[in-house]
């Protein structure tokens, strides 16, 4: 149990003796506001999604090539919780040739795989989502950089790794809480 204290207040006493309560939610992720962002590693290298090749990575790119950027400018939904405890709950949507796509997690083979999905990010989330996830900071040093916790599942955080000349976009298991891992570490 812990020290926090909820304010409920009975509203009508109904047939059967039952109680009725006002003012209570039920667990919930409302939009609150979208932020436009770059995403870099602790490389400054920028992320970029593929859709066509189904990935994203982070990639060495110029101002130039930035400007331009297909698939570099991300909106960051940030959505209002019931349950701030775990974190901000955000969401990721980006733009890629007049098409809109989410990021989202799924099991494929038994391991956890990030997507992105055509579509667009929805504004209310009624429950859990593969969607979501928890914006941490990375470091309490370090208020400009975060760390990316999936809703899903505690404990696994968006990183990357090498992949051949690639900084694949993945989801990783952090092995204690306390740990310090450079490959999560997002700023924007």
């Amino acid at each position: 149990m812990s020290g926090e204290e909820i304010l409920v207040c009975a509203v009508q006493l109904g047939e059967n003796f039952c109680l009725y309560f006002a003012g209570l939610e039920c667990d919930a992720f409302c939009k609150e506001k979208i932020l436009h962002r770059v995403l870099r590693n602790v490389n400054s290298q920028l992320l970029v999604v593929r859709p066509d090749l189904n990935m994203a990575a982070f990639e060495d790119v110029t101002d130039q090539e930035m400007k331009a950027g297909s698939g570099m400018h991300f909106n960051i939904h940030y959505y209002k919780t019931t349950t701030p405890s775990a974190g901000m709950p955000v969401a990721f949507s980006i733009q890629v040739e007049d098409k809109n796509y989410y990021m989202c997690c799924e099991k494929e083979c038994g391991k956890m795989i990030v997507r992105f999905r055509e579509g667009e990010v929805p504004k209310e989330i009624p429950g859990e989502s593969n969607v979501i996830f928890f914006k941490k900071t990375f470091t309490s040093c370090s208020s400009r950089a975060f760390k990316f916790e999936y809703s899903l599942e505690r404990g696994m955080f968006l990183a990357f790794e090498e992949e051949g000349c690639l900084r694949k976009l993945i989801l990783k298991k952090l092995s204690r809480e306390d740990e310090v891992d450079e490959t999560m570490k997002i700023s924007f």
